[in-house]
């Protein structure tokens, strides 16, 4: 999913937001993850959450697995599951991109409007003509 240089972490490839995305498309994947988020869980305490068969629930966990949401450790007969947050970080590193840019529907007009004045404004403070003269 993602490779270190260091302690820096790499941006990510677009194929590798797309499983995350894919696989948080689903709200039982979702409250998966949520749950993870909080504690590692066996896959039969996951299906009994969430009312679903094992099967089930077994394919949410392959489509988490293969974003690489997600980890198996076995301990006896049980497999326990818990969240690599890697993935996450990637998802939030590609969102926060955007952050300087967020605020309110309005504001973000205003802040576009603002910088188009200050693009098309000339020296002298007046709007500059579009097109040819």
């Amino acid at each position: 999913m993602a490779s270190h240089e260091g302690d820096r972490l790499k941006t990510a490839e677009p194929h590798e937001l797309d499983g995350v995305f894919n696989a948080l498309a689903n709200a039982h994947r979702r409250e998966i993850v949520r749950f993870l988020g909080q504690q590692p869980a066996a896959i039969h305490q996951l299906a009994d959450m969430r009312g679903l068969s094992l099967p089930a629930i077994n394919k949410h966990i392959g489509v988490l697995e293969g974003a690489g949401l997600i980890k198996r450790h076995k301990k006896g007969r049980t497999t326990f599951l818990t969240l690599d947050p890697a993935p996450l970080t990637l998802l939030q590193q590609w969102a926060g991109q955007f952050h300087t840019y967020w605020g309110t529907g309005e504001g973000t007009f205003e802040n576009y409007d603002h910088y188009l004045t200050d693009t098309t404004t000339g020296a002298g403070g007046s709007r500059r003509k579009k097109g040819p003269s």
